[in-house]
């Protein structure tokens, strides 16, 4: 029995799919059973946030309780913060499992987990020294930004050291992790994102470029709209967040549809539509599931070279570089209906994604 440990996002994202794709992998590839146990930050006020931050958890007896109650042999924990912390791996080992921490993000040393601050990539924390992300208030508010701060600093190491595994979505992760400061041990498990499944040929597509994304600052949406504009390609924006009323103010006069969040049915028809994938990233990458999600689809792939997308994407014409709208115009119009590029992405994702792929690498974790 796997026992797969997470704490919810207040905003519903790419981890909480990735924790859903590993646990149908573990079932269907491995064939090991699987439990679910979840917290969900949009129970948790502020207050109940800060006491597990800067405590290092709260009711961790919750978790030996599921780990004796589900026979779990691993606890296999994805993001901890802000109620679930060092604390409770060291219960799940405590009631006698062994313990999996899958870094999705950076948060071990940076507070929003994404390296990025004041629209530009951001390496001021390093290790336990996390004044900079106080001193920036990159949580956005004085008091979480000092609770995140101290959590950091605190418990940083005690967390890795309650880890028998410690995971990574890509080589970049690991090395942006360790240029961080992070007390990673010596050995850190790579196991890429799973992709369920694949087409059978690139798609016919040729409507519109696309965009699926969470709009936050990180994700460079500016610069796609300013190259599909540049390049006359009409651009649809499958995706919600804090910066779509800007951009919906940037993309005023231009051909750009804002589909908001939109179920995996109406996404594949997005795709199949689609004659070029945008993933315009500013910030550090770990994997890049949208890019790996578009090339399964059978749809040629442009992407900011940057972070984990340069093990992704290959570069043969399809990465430039961040924020530049000029380069990504042209690269977009080179790929736009490219067929021959949608099947090499296809072959290169397949490779990298598929469930035989990935099967491997997780099951030598639990091993």
């Amino acid at each position: 029995m796997i026992l797969f440990l997470h704490h919810r996002y207040r905003t519903t994202g790419g981890e909480e799919r990735v924790v859903s794709d590993l646990r149908w992998l573990a079932e269907e590839h491995l064939g090991e059973r699987t439990a679910l146990m979840e917290r969900d930050s949009a129970d948790v006020g502020r207050a109940a946030a800060a006491a597990g931050l800067i405590g290092g958890g709260l009711r961790p007896q919750a978790v030996a309780d599921a780990v004796r109650a589900t026979g779990a042999r691993v606890v296999h924990a994805h993001n901890l913060n802000p109620t679930l912390g060092w604390r409770a791996l060291a219960a799940a080992r405590e009631a006698g499992a062994r313990t999996v921490l899958h870094l999705h993000n950076y948060r071990l040393v940076c507070a929003v987990g994404t390296c990025f601050t004041r629209g530009a990539d951001c390496t001021r924390c390093h290790a336990r020294d996390t004044t900079p992300g106080v001193r920036l208030n990159c949580r956005g508010t004085g008091p979480e930004a000092v609770a995140y701060g101290i959590s950091l600093a605190l418990w940083q190491r005690r967390l890795v050291a309650q880890a028998d595994a410690v995971v990574v979505p890509s080589e970049a992760a690991a090395a942006r992790l360790r240029e961080l400061g992070a007390p990673l041990p010596a050995r850190v498990h790579v196991v890429g994102h799973v992709v369920r499944e694949f087409a059978d040929a690139p798609a016919a597509g040729g409507a519109h470029a696309l965009i699926a994304s969470r709009l936050a600052p990180e994700k460079g949406i500016e610069t796609a709209i300013e190259a599909c504009r540049a390049a006359g390609i009409p651009l649809v924006i499958a995706g919600d967040g804090p910066e779509r009323e800007a951009l919906e103010a940037l993309a005023v006069g231009g051909d750009v549809r804002f589909a908001g969040r939109v179920a995996a049915d109406e996404l594949g028809r997005l795709r199949a539509d689609a004659g070029v994938a945008l993933v315009p990233s500013r910030s550090q990458e770990t994997f890049g599931l949208a890019a790996a999600e578009a090339m399964a689809a059978g749809v040629p792939v442009v992407a900011s070279r940057i972070g984990a997308l340069g093990e992704l994407v290959a570069d043969d014409g399809a990465l430039v570089a961040p924020g530049d709208a000029r380069a990504l115009a042209a690269a977009a119009r080179a790929r736009f209906g490219d067929t021959v590029a949608a099947e090499r992405g296809l072959a290169r994702v397949r490779a990298v994604a598929a469930p035989e792929a990935v099967a491997p690498a997780l099951a030598a974790v639990y091993e």
